[in-house]
């Protein structure tokens, strides 16, 4: 891909603003989105071409379609299951492939999760079936086959683990609780560092097509990395229970392709 390329990233929030202004630094051209009117000028700011887009769009609303003309679009948009607007999510993806068949949009990157595979036990790799368990994880099995059953288009499925980096300090996440279970369970992990380089070398080595697991090599058990997370964070450690069991571990053999090196690869030099 050259700087003239254009990408447009729907969903500017933790991941898509950062990744925007990532490929920015590389002289792309990027436009994004936001459904929040007030954050259109923190887009231009960034150096990013900014779009209001609500998704799905009310009846009175016509979206503005223009974020679609690009090279390559990134879809980095969460179902956000917990604030209740997990209906939308599927309404909202299948209001998109009418406008990226339109603009004959080469290829897509959807953001999807590692939460497809369920609560499941050994390693796992891009070959392990999907096989959800949460609300959150079926709605996306569902936008992957969605996009990945197109053929006007190749689709690339990012995998990401548990997100970890600014405002999302794994320290915070169990602090203080009692009797946690699962507490020699593998940790399954991802920087943010890490989602914006492996963004990077799929785009930069046109790794396009495939699935990828998005997860850190480093799995230290639930126990030892929270309550040593909750200390580094300045907070009381939470307490485990340590009956046996497995988990899985998530392994991104996928990512060797593009002999892609972790830059968090241990967590407790992180911390």
């Amino acid at each position: 891909m050259t700087p003239n390329t254009t990408i447009s990233i729907l969903g500017c929030g933790w991941l898509g603003l950062p990744l925007a202004q990532a490929f920015i630094q590389e002289d792309f051209t990027v436009k994004g989105s936001t459904t929040s009117a007030d954050k259109l000028t923190q887009l231009t700011a960034a150096g990013i071409i900014p779009y209001l887009l609500p998704l799905p769009s009310p009846d009175n609303i016509t979206p503005d379609t223009a974020i679609f003309q690009c090279d390559i679009l990134f879809i980095a948009i969460p179902p956000k299951v917990r604030s209740g607007k997990g209906d939308d999510y599927l309404a909202a993806m299948r209001e998109m492939l009418p406008f990226i068949r339109q603009q004959a949009i080469a290829h897509v990157v959807f953001i999807s999760s590692t939460s497809v595979y369920g609560n499941v036990n050994g390693m796992i790799t891009e070959e392990t079936p999907a096989s959800p368990d949460t609300q959150s994880g079926h709605i996306l099995v569902a936008a992957e086959q969605l996009f990945a059953q197109e053929t006007s288009f190749t689709t690339t499925i990012i995998r990401f683990a548990g997100l970890a980096g600014p405002e999302r300090h794994p320290g915070r996440f169990l602090a203080a609780k009692l009797n946690v279970p699962g507490g020699l369970l593998p940790v399954n992990l991802i920087h943010l560092t890490d989602c914006i380089g492996i963004c990077k070398a799929i785009v930069q080595q046109q790794a396009f097509g495939h699935i990828f697991n998005a997860c850190a090599p480093h799995h230290p058990t639930k126990k030892e990395f929270y309550q040593a997370a909750a200390v580094s964070a300045g907070l009381t450690p939470p307490t485990f229970t340590e009956e046996p069991c497995t988990g899985k571990t998530i392994s991104s053999i996928q990512l060797e392709r593009l002999h892609y090196r972790f830059v968090v690869d241990n967590w407790f030099n992180w911390l």
